[in-house]
């Protein structure tokens, strides 16, 4: 048990310390706060044992970690050190984040657009992974839409606020038809809520497990088709079960086509 519980303890101060590297501490920077975090008070010599930094970049590492705030300094003989609270590292840590995407979204806004070669844009296929971009891709198209949506999962977790509230917002103009597998229909109606909203009533059960409680996986993600010219298809990965997605657009696109044919099919 003893040997577990130190694995573990080993385990969090590695994640500890990476993170803090991402998160713009160099990595003796990041050592030292963490072996700071888990002492009341400490000499450079014991940080230094407890970090594996050598006692003198101890030192150099504690003074750019005073200087953002994050350590303090007894000067007593030998000096001591300490860490502040938890909460007010965090708060620091992530102000620093905060002021870097701020600064890096200035900047990709400033940057000078280069004119686009036109010629063969009217129909493109991008490639897309992970769900958060993909969420946020269907949210983008829903949001867009001028006549018609057609959104389809596959599976349970995919009906995420994202997707439920993006779905909630369309329009009364826009059509909108929803399909899902047999067992997620009641939840639909009852969580979308848009008026006029439709449920496809064509044979999807090829998408997912017949009920919200089916361990079959999904064939298909999502599938979301907009105005007839965009059209967003997801499936998973069958080893890890990530998603993966590929988008396309362009009027009279044949992957939007035979998509639409296939989902509204009777």
């Amino acid at each position: 048990m003893g040997d577990k519980e130190e694995n573990g303890k080993g385990e969090n101060v590695k994640l500890a310390t990476e993170t803090l590297q991402q998160l713009g501490l160099k990595e003796y920077e990041a050592k030292v706060f963490v072996a700071l975090c888990r002492v009341p008070m400490s000499t450079a010599k014991r940080v230094s044992e407890l970090s594996g930094v050598p006692r003198p970049r101890v030192y150099d590492a504690i003074r750019i970690l005073e200087a953002r705030g994050l350590v303090e300094v007894e000067h007593s003989s030998p000096k001591k050190f300490r860490s502040i609270s938890l909460d007010e590292a965090t708060k620091i840590l992530q102000e620093r984040y905060d002021d870097r995407i701020d600064r890096l979204r200035g900047a990709l806004n400033e940057v000078e657009e280069v004119d686009a070669d036109e010629k063969g844009q009217e129909h493109e296929v991008w490639s897309m992974s992970d769900t958060k971009s993909i969420d946020g891709r269907a949210k983008e198209m829903v949001e867009e839409a001028e006549r018609e949506i057609i959104f389809a999962v596959g599976t349970r977790h995919l009906l995420n606020q994202t997707v439920v509230g993006s779905l909630k917002q369309v329009d009364d103009e826009v059509e909108l038809l929803v399909g899902v597998p047999p067992g997620l229909r009641d939840r639909v109606r009852e969580e979308v809520g848009v008026e006029g909203v439709r449920i496809l009533n064509s044979d999807l059960s090829w998408l997912g497990g017949e009920s919200d409680a089916s361990d079959d996986e999904p064939v298909v993600g999502r599938l979301v088709l907009v105005d007839r010219e965009k059209v967003l298809v997801s499936s998973f990965v069958a080893d890890t079960m990530d998603e993966h997605a590929i988008f396309g657009t362009g009027f009279g696109n044949g992957l939007v086509t035979v998509a639409r044919n296939l989902m509204t099919k009777k």
